[in-house]
C-alpha cells in the first residue's frame, strides 16, 4: 500500500512538471522580447536627446548670425548715409569751383608772397582735392565691405536653416519610431502580465488539485490500513475487541501557496502637475504683451519691434511681465512647469518651436522666414506645456 502511494504522488508531480515549464517558457520569452524593445526605446531616447542638443546649438548659431545681419544692415544704412553725405559735399565744393571759373584756387595760388608759400598754398589745394577723393574712395569700400559680409552671413543662415530642415524631418523620424517603440514595450509588458497571471492561476490551480488528490489518498490510505487493523484484531484475539478503538485520521489542509506580486514597468510614464499656486492674471498679461507684436515680420534673433523669431517672441512676452525665462526655445520647452490643461499664457512646445497659447485651441508665434507674427491653431501631431508664471 505504501509503495502504491508513492507511485500515486510521483505520477501527480510528473503530470504537473509537464505543463508548468510550458508558461514559464512564455514568461521568460516575453520578458526578453520586452527588455530588447525596451533597449531600443533607451537607445532612440540617447540618439534623440543628442539631436536635440544639436538643434539647440544650431538655434543658438541662427541667432547669434540673424543678430549679426541685422547689424550689418544697420552699418550699411549708415555707411550709405555718410557716403551720400560726403558725396553731397564734394558736388557743392565741385559746383562752386565751377561757378567761380576755378577763380578760388587760382587766386589762392597768386595770393602767395613768395615761392615757398605758393608751394605750400599749391599742395593745401591738392590735399583737399585728394581729401575728398580719398574720403569718398574709403566709404565706398566700407559699403562694399559691409555688403559683403551681410551677403555671406545670409548664405550662412540659408545654409543653417536647410540643416535645421534636415534636423527636424530627421527629429520627427525619431519621435515617430521612439513612440512605436514605446507602444511595442506597453503591449509587451500587458502580454507579459497576462502571461505571468495565467502561469501563476495555472500553477495554484496545480497544486490545488494535487494537495487534493495526496488528501484524498491519504485517507483512502488510512481508511484501509483502519479496516485491515480491525479484522486481523477480530481474528486474532477476541478478546481485546472492545479495547480497540478505531481512529479516523484526518488529514492537515495544504498551505495556500504564495502569489509572487508582479510589478508593472512605469518608467516610461511622464507624470506632470500642474502649478496650482499660478494666476491667470499672469497669463493673460503674457498673452496681451505677445499681441502686442502681431504682425511682426520674423527675424532671426530679433527680440524688437522690428522683427521676432518664435523663442524672441515668447522671451519678450515674459520679460514684460517680469518674468526671467530662457532665450533659446529647446530650453523654453524644458523649464517651467509641465502643465496638461493649458491656459492662456502657456508656452506651447514643439521640437525647436514656441508660441504662446491663447485659448481655444489657438496660439501667437512667430512662424518662419517671410511671414508675420500670427494666431494659428495648435494641430501639431507632437506638442506639450510649460507654464512659467
Amino acid at each position: 500500500m505504501i509503495k502504491f502511494k508513492q507511485v500515486f504522488l510521483a505520477s501527480v508531480l510528473a503530470s504537473s512538471m509537464v505543463v508548468t515549464p510550458v508558461f514559464a517558457d512564455d514568461v521568460s520569452n516575453l520578458q526578453n522580447s520586452k527588455n530588447a524593445a525596451q533597449s531600443e526605446v533607451n537607445s532612440l531616447q540617447s540618439e534623440l536627446q543628442t539631436l536635440i542638443e544639436k538643434m539647440s546649438k544650431l538655434e543658438d548659431d541662427l541667432v547669434s548670425t540673424g543678430q549679426q545681419i541685422t547689424q550689418a544692415q544697420d552699418d550699411l544704412t549708415v555707411a550709405k548715409e555718410k557716403e551720400h553725405q560726403q558725396y553731397e559735399d564734394m558736388k557743392k565744393r565741385i559746383k562752386y569751383m565751377y561757378e567761380e571759373g576755378n577763380s578760388t584756387a587760382i587766386e589762392t595760388l597768386i595770393s602767395a608772397e613768395n615761392f615757398s608759400d605758393l608751394l605750400n598754398k599749391a599742395e593745401y589745394v591738392q590735399n583737399v582735392h585728394s581729401y575728398d577723393r580719398k574720403q569718398l574712395q574709403e566709404y565706398i569700400d566700407t559699403k562694399q565691405q559691409i555688403a559683403d559680409l551681410k551677403a555671406q552671413l545670409e548664405e550662412d543662415q540659408a545654409n543653417l536653416e536647410s540643416m535645421q530642415s534636415d534636423y527636424e524631418a530627421e527629429q520627427t523620424t525619431l519621435s515617430n519610431t521612439l513612440e512605436s517603440k514605446k507602444e511595442e514595450v506597453a503591449d509587451l509588458d500587458e502580454q507579459l502580465q497576462a502571461a505571468v497571471a495565467a502561469a501563476e492561476a495555472k500553477r495554484q490551480a496545480e497544486e490545488a488539485a494535487k494537495a487534493a488528490k495526496a488528501a484524498e489518498s491519504t485517507k483512502s490510505n488510512s481508511t484501509v490500513a483502519s479496516t485491515s487493523n480491525s479484522g486481523s484484531q477480530t481474528v486474532g484475539n477476541t478478546t481485546n475487541n472492545n479495547g480497540n478503538n478505531n481512529t479516523t485520521v484526518t488529514p492537515s489542509a495544504p498551505s495556500t501557496p504564495s502569489t509572487p506580486t508582479v510589478t508593472p514597468d512605469t518608467s516610461n510614464n511622464n507624470s506632470s502637475s500642474d502649478n496650482g499656486g499660478s494666476t491667470y492674471g499672469n497669463g493673460s498679461a503674457i498673452l496681451s504683451a505677445a499681441a502686442a507684436y502681431l504682425g511682426v515680420p520674423y527675424v532671426w534673433g530679433g527680440t524688437s519691434g522690428s522683427g521676432v523669431d518664435c523663442s524672441g517672441l515668447v522671451y519678450l512676452a515674459h520679460q514684460a511681465c517680469g518674468i526671467p525665462i530662457t532665450r533659446n526655445s529647446y530650453s523654453q520647452g524644458s523649464g517651467g512647469q509641465a502643465v496638461s490643461d493649458p491656459q492662456p499664457g502657456d508656452v506651447v512646445c514643439y521640437g525647436g518651436h514656441v508660441g504662446i497659447y491663447a485659448g481655444g485651441g489657438q496660439m501667437i508665434h512667430a512662424p518662419q522666414p517671410g511671414e508675420v507674427v500670427c494666431y494659428t491653431s495648435v494641430n501639431y501631431a507632437y506638442h506639450w506645456y510649460r507654464r512659467y508664471w
